[in-house]
């Protein structure tokens, strides 16, 4: 019975990872790549954009991303404005934000928030003060403090944008990796991203659960999100970036995802051990703070990881086992042309998607163990977060 159970487990696994690579490599190709020559135009309205940055203790990025920002050749034939917000920074963020805004006072303008208001998330906030300073702009684009952009990418991205007339555009950022180390992570991530949200499905509105949001670069209509209420509905929610794009994509606007190679970067942390600890701040509200599909998960990604690796030793599974790893490669060579991740690095898929469970069980015991989310130097109870991390509750309203 149990050596049935097992063959029977290794076969439905080699099937799902054949099923789901086909789909990759045949969907992958078919997503926009910004980098392509067809799009270093320009957008034939010159739509205005607002740049929104908050940051908290980024001390050591805004500089250079502020830098990048200023920097683009969409600056001076078109609105472009930038919007720093120091988030009650305890370094010297909100002094960099200033001296940016001094010398580019025509583009570049400093928020600086000093108390967080009562039923707000941090970022949230930030966020949404921004847009309420200054004169509005047709397109938001919402980022990180550590996000460095090249020169043509916001103009190829505003291109793109208005000629197929997206409500809500996310490019994927380039990975930035500082050692070896980083790739075992990141090579996992963008796997297991195409099996919870495929890229070329997107724009399907029948795809509903299809529905990808990145905070590194999160480009919105700004009268697409007026119509979906703002940001306050989601006032609370940890994964802002998401949340707009499931929100649009309920309202029935038009949202779509592009690669653009090497062209918004980002360094996201430092060695395993900080990848793990930026992620299990976030990974429990991905469940939206429920335990038994965090468990469940938990349960899937070590099988993930074990079930083909063992199946290599038994004679019987170990041609589902060969299936596996072989789909697995060719998962993370499809992503290899916008990740810049080796396709190498899948040989090291068992031991990442056994660190995304530990991760998701280290992010589970943290959240428990305090009773709330810790995030930018404030509890949030665990009970309030449930509530508003819901998605059923900002679709009934």
């Amino acid at each position: 019975m149990i050596v049935t159970l097992w063959l029977a487990v290794s076969w439905l696994m080699a099937l799902g990872w054949l099923w789901k690579t086909i789909d990759a490599v045949r969907g992958l190709p078919t997503v926009a790549r910004l980098d392509d020559p067809y799009w270093d135009i320009w957008p034939q309205q010159a739509p205005g954009l607002t740049v929104v940055v908050p940051g908290r203790d980024e001390g050591a990025n805004i500089r250079a991303t502020l830098q990048s920002l200023v920097a683009q050749d969409y600056r001076e034939r078109c609105g472009l404005r930038v919007v720093a917000v120091d988030d009650r920074s305890t370094d010297a963020t909100g002094v960099l934000m200033d001296r940016c805004a001094a010398n580019y006072s025509e583009w570049v303008s400093a928020l600086h928030i000093t108390e967080l208001p009562e039923g707000w998330l941090g970022k949230t906030h930030a966020l949404d003060a921004a847009l309420k300073i200054g004169s509005p702009t047709e397109y938001l684009l919402f980022t990180d403090a550590d996000v460095r952009f090249e020169p043509s990418v916001l103009r190829r991205t505003l291109a793109y944008a208005e000629q197929e007339q997206v409500d809500h555009l996310v490019v994927m950022p380039t990975m930035e990796l500082h050692s070896w180390s980083e790739g075992i992570v990141f090579g996992a991530f963008h796997a297991a991203i195409l099996w919870a949200a495929r890229p070329w499905k997107v724009p399907d509105p029948r795809a509903r659960r299809d529905v990808i949001g990145v905070g590194a670069f999160n480009l919105v209509r700004r009268s697409a999100l007026e119509a979906i209420g703002g940001l306050e509905p989601q006032a609370m929610v940890v994964l802002e970036d998401i949340t707009i794009a499931r929100r649009i994509k309920s309202a029935g606007l038009r949202s779509r995802v592009a690669f653009a190679p090497g062209m918004v970067r980002v360094h996201w942390a430092k060695g395993i051990r900080g990848q793990m600890r930026v992620m299990g701040k976030n990974l429990f509200s991905a469940f939206n703070f429920a335990l038994l599909p965090a468990l469940l998960a938990c349960a899937g990604m070590a099988s993930f990881g074990l079930v083909p690796l063992l199946g290599l030793f038994w004679w019987k599974t170990a041609i589902p086992a060969i299936l596996v790893f072989g789909c697995v490669g060719m998962m993370y060579r499809s992503c290899e042309g916008f990740s810049s991740i080796p396709a190498k690095y899948a040989w090291t898929f068992p031991l990442a998607a056994l660190l995304f469970t530990v991760t998701i069980l280290r992010s589970i015991t943290v959240v428990l163990r305090n009773g709330g989310v810790r995030w930018r130097g404030t509890l949030y109870p665990l009970r309030e977060l449930r509530m508003h991390n819901s998605p059923s509750r900002w679709e009934r309203r």
